[in-house]
């Protein structure tokens, strides 16, 4: 994915404030070398960031006539504006390995056995995983099938086959779920049960409601026994 920046010469926050004025986002590009201040169109900018690829893949920066191979490392957002504050770019080594976030994209769930006859349900757990992978090994994103999910399995981490080069990191479990199959037609028992027992209710009632009436009239003489004495 390529886009164009342009060489800043001020920097602090002054300058930052009026360069946002006049429709420019200040960023730097760090790594490799000395940091080096940028400055990119902020409309073409808003509309390139809402874009997966630019978030998990390795971009094509113009700059000063020469192209540059960097990644998205952050990006501050105004707390109630639509504007983008600042922007942080990462030099790529072509030699040194990566340590990214890569989107997973889903499909085939509703082919699956576990939720065209098994009543069941898809959830992700995860929706991105955090790789290990030289640049040019990077993917976009990996795609999950899930045709084959059953009741009862889980889809675990080590079932995605990945992308050659790449190797996924795990922080804390080895093996983490990341889809899980969950019942829902087993949910269905229980609310038309209570439906039945509320329906009965009232009828059910009804007999009780009769016994209280009758109580007051066996009591009437009891209450008129001491003023006999």
């Amino acid at each position: 994915m390529k886009f164009v920046a342009y060489e800043r010469k001020k920097q602090g926050t002054g300058a930052s404030r009026r360069l946002r004025v006049t429709g420019r986002t200040p960023g730097i590009i760090y790594g490799g070398g000395e940091p080096q201040l940028i400055e990119l169109d902020h409309n073409t900018l808003w509309h390139t960031i809402k874009k997966e690829a630019f978030h998990a893949s390795v971009l094509d920066m113009e700059l000063g006539g020469a192209e540059h191979k960097v990644l998205l490392r952050d990006f501050q957002m105004h707390p109630f504006k639509q504007q983008i504050l600042h922007i942080d770019f990462q030099r790529v080594d072509a030699t040194t390995k990566l340590h990214m976030k890569v989107p997973l994209h889903f499909s085939g769930d509703e082919n699956s056995p576990a939720v065209k006859t098994e009543g069941c349900i898809a959830n992700h757990v995860m929706t991105e995983i955090n790789v290990l992978c030289l640049p040019a090994d990077l993917p976009e994103f990996i795609a999950v099938d899930l045709s084959k999910l059953k009741k009862g399995v889980s889809l675990l981490l080590n079932d995605i086959p990945l992308p050659k080069g790449v190797t996924a990191v795990t922080h804390g479990k080895n093996n983490p779920v990341v889809v899980s199959v969950v019942v829902i037609s087993s949910g269905e028992a229980p609310a038309e049960a209570e439906g039945a027992a509320a329906a009965a209710a009232p009828a059910a009632k009804a007999p009780a409601g009769k016994a209280p009436a009758k109580a007051p009239a066996a009591k009437a003489p009891a209450a008129k026994a001491p003023a006999k004495k």
